[in-house]
């Protein structure tokens, strides 16, 4: 059970650890966890949308696909270019006492191969949970999301992605509020 309580302790950790993209974007905020549920609902949502994807190994895979980034933190697009993160120690080093290490580290394995359907859908998953906030961004003033939107809605990868992301581009981010067009008592 130490090794279960020590796990517990290291996804905790992804709650304090910012997403590092943000502050190229000049703009908004989250933190890996905050992105790791957006993405497991996501993952929920297109197991609904694509039901022959096995949905518990989708939503396993979005929930845990940032995991070792408590570990190695949160590196953006341009610090990717100069730093290499060793994932595979990571994954090896965060699994190697857990009873249930194998089951983490083929999972993470699988979502980096992006082969399966599951690991596409929650690819997808990852990239339109960027999508979602760059678009609030956007809707609230913020002129940064405008270029990079269109490079994030071109890493989706399936059908039911793309659908997604085109359907959120073309939603105000806080038209989910108002029931009735006329309704002024929510304001």
């Amino acid at each position: 059970m130490k090794s279960i309580a020590n796990l517990l302790f290291e996804a905790r950790i992804l709650k304090g650890i910012p997403r590092s993209g943000f502050n190229f974007l000049g703009s908004g905020s989250e933190s890996v966890a905050d992105h790791s549920f957006m993405t497991t609902f996501i993952g929920y949502v297109l197991s609904h949308v694509v039901p022959e994807a096995d949905a518990l190994k989708l939503l396993q895979m979005c929930l845990i696909h940032d995991l070792t980034e408590a570990r190695t933190g949160d590196l953006n697009y341009v610090q990717k270019k100069y730093l290499a993160v060793d994932e595979s120690r990571a994954v090896e080093d965060l699994t190697e006492n857990l009873p249930f290490g194998e089951a983490v580290a083929d999972l993470i394995e699988e979502f980096n191969g992006a082969e399966t359907l599951e690991a596409q859908l929650a690819h997808d998953a990852d990239q339109l949970a960027l999508v979602l906030e760059l678009k609030a961004l956007q809707d609230a003033g913020n002129d940064g999301p405008e270029s990079w939107l269109p490079h994030v809605v071109g890493r989706v990868r399936t059908s039911a992605g793309q659908s997604i992301a085109k359907e959120i581009l073309n939603t105000a981010s806080d038209e989910w509020w108002f029931v009735e067009k006329n309704d002024t008592d929510g304001v």
